[in-house]
């Protein structure tokens, strides 16, 4: 949640909007009053971090009737310093309210005139008071105010967009908030439209999908996608399902031909990764696999290879944001390796790569319907849903994946043997990166080997030092390889071998696809936006005339 999270200058916003901040100033100050409410002062450790996680100003002063609990008392000649929260209390109840805010001052006053009479003796320290930093301004730091925390507090619902996302918003991000209220947080799972990502996109399947269901009720109702499922088997129908697929790739065919220059085969599994270039959705992954997949092939005979490889076009399409620089170096690489291999006479047909420039809806619209094998490998726990792994699916499109996002709720949909399941998982990344930080991460030699190779230079004169540079080290900024590469190197192209196995059967292929179409109803956006309606906007649909 980067943008959610981002703090925001409270000095700035005092010039610009003043009576929005003393709006958030009362918000803040109600906020810390249940927060002591609901946590008590038993434990004041308990209580500060409370304090910290959850208030909406950050580095401001505490309010009075806050900060009084965060009194320390400190003994004179460096003796350690204990609370003394009862002599603030006593002195809180005598206190008219309209005196409150110079109760910290006064009870200072107070107790060291008491403790100076109950200890005539020169001898016997005498106790100063001072107020925990916690509680107070820094002038070092900005002031900022903390958006996502106003966002929680003055929302009516918070909701994650895919059960493991609003788990992870639930048990980690907000945690604190959803324990003082449960029942405010809530997960609405994304969906897609399959009026434009069947019906439009995909004419030629929405027929098939009708005559076999008996109807094209399934457009508005996609609960009747179902109905397939007791047809996966039937020969007439994975024909027919090929058929279509097949046509649908020869559009791609012609689309990369007149964007790249590269002739591909429509015979090839058409394997796509197709979204916003970020190193978490881990695009490097995917081109690192296809690197060793093509060094492998290299060192085999033209018959092993054949015997060992199904043919295969990789593409990759996507953005990334101007100034991301590792994104782009990712590019480069890609492009890099789709000039080397689509032109080596050993591989021909049985490996090309192609990034499609300018990847957008018109083109998502091509690429989608002739997909077969659709990567979507984020680093577990950091992608919130997406919602390209819908409309691969919707398709009859296999996914491969890590359990993240919307792929656990589709791999549940479509089943298990249905999905292709590598990686680590969400609960264990913390601890991965604990590992490497701590210097006992072990990488796969096929890993060590395939960064060897990159650097060879068989790919190009280009530099790939800070891409490669990425992957390795223990700590650093851009080092340390955050997002878990190399430890999920091994499984994914373990996982890739079973794909290939899998293709090599068709009628087992047609069958997972066709199930994967017959799964997916529950990812219409007609489910999620009614959802909305009736657990968060409260309102009914209208029944037109």
């Amino acid at each position: 949640l980067p943008e959610a999270l981002e703090k925001w200058s409270l000095d700035i916003m005092q010039k610009l909007l003043p009576r929005h901040v003393e709006i958030i100033e009362t918000i803040d100050e109600e906020l810390m009053n249940n927060i002591v409410s609901k946590y008590g002062t038993a434990d004041i450790s308990l209580l500060k971090q409370k304090l910290k996680d959850m208030r909406i100003l950050d580095n401001v002063d505490l309010p009075a009737s806050v900060a009084k609990l965060f009194v320390k008392t400190k003994m004179k000649k460096g003796k350690l310093l204990v609370e003394s929260l009862e002599s603030i209390a006593e002195a809180d109840e005598k206190t008219e309210p309209e005196e409150e805010e110079n109760i910290l001052s006064e009870t200072t006053e107070k107790k060291g005139e008491s403790d100076s009479e109950e200890a005539p003796d020169a001898e016997k320290e005498d106790p100063e008071y001072e107020l925990d930093p916690f509680a107070k301004y820094d002038p070092q730091l900005p002031r900022v105010v903390r958006m996502a925390n106003l966002c929680v507090v003055g929302g009516h619902s918070v909701n994650g967009v895919a059960e493991i996302h609003s788990e992870i918003v639930k048990q980690d991000v907000f945690n604190s908030f959803y324990e003082m209220w449960p029942t405010k947080f809530q997960n609405k799972t994304n969906g897609v439209t399959p009026r434009r990502w069947i019906r439009f996109c995909n004419p030629e399947l929405s027929a098939i999908i009708s005559k076999w269901i008996g109807s094209d009720d399934w457009i508005l109702n996609t609960d009747k996608l179902a109905g397939l499922k007791k047809f996966a088997d039937d020969e007439d129908l994975q024909s027919e399902w090929r058929t279509a697929k097949r046509n649908n790739k020869m559009k791609v065919v012609s689309l990369i031909r007149d964007k790249t220059g590269y002739v591909v085969s429509p015979d090839a599994m058409f394997d796509v990764q197709v979204k916003r270039i970020h190193e978490y959705k881990r695009q490097l992954l995917n081109i690192l696999g296809i690197v060793y997949r093509y060094k492998k092939m290299k060192e085999m005979s033209a018959k092993d290879r054949i015997k060992s490889f199904v043919p295969r076009v990789c593409i990759f399409g996507g953005k990334a944001f101007a100034t991301y620089v590792q994104a782009k170096r990712i590019v480069k690489f890609i492009t890099d390796v789709a000039a080397t291999v689509n032109y080596d006479p050993d591989i021909g047909d049985l490996l090309k790569v192609v990034f499609v420039p300018d990847y957008n809806v018109s083109v998502a619209e091509k690429l989608i319907p002739a997909s077969e094998l659709s990567q979507h490998i984020s680093t577990a726990g950091m992608e919130a849903s997406g919602t390209s792994n819908m409309k691969f699916a919707m398709n009859g499109c296999i996914l491969i994946g890590t359990l993240d996002g919307a792929n656990v709720e589709i791999r549940e949909e479509v089943g298990e043997e249905n999905f292709f399941l590598f990686g680590a998982h969400a609960p264990e990344i913390a601890g991965l990166r604990q590992e490497r930080a701590e210097g006992k991460f072990v990488p796969d030699p096929r890993f060590e080997e395939v960064k060897e190779y990159v650097r060879s230079g068989v790919f190009g004169t280009s530099n790939y030092d800070e891409l490669m540079g990425s992957l390795e080290g223990n700590e650093g900024y851009g080092r340390a390889d955050y997002f878990l590469v190399g430890k999920d190197f091994p499984s994914y192209i373990e996982c890739q071998e079973k794909v290939d196995e899998a293709y090599r059967d068709q009628k087992l292929w047609t069958r997972m696809s066709i199930l994967n179409t017959a799964g997916s109803p529950k990812f219409s956006s007609d489910r999620t936006i009614h959802e909305y309606a009736k657990d968060i906007w409260d309102i009914s649909p209208v029944i037109m005339p």
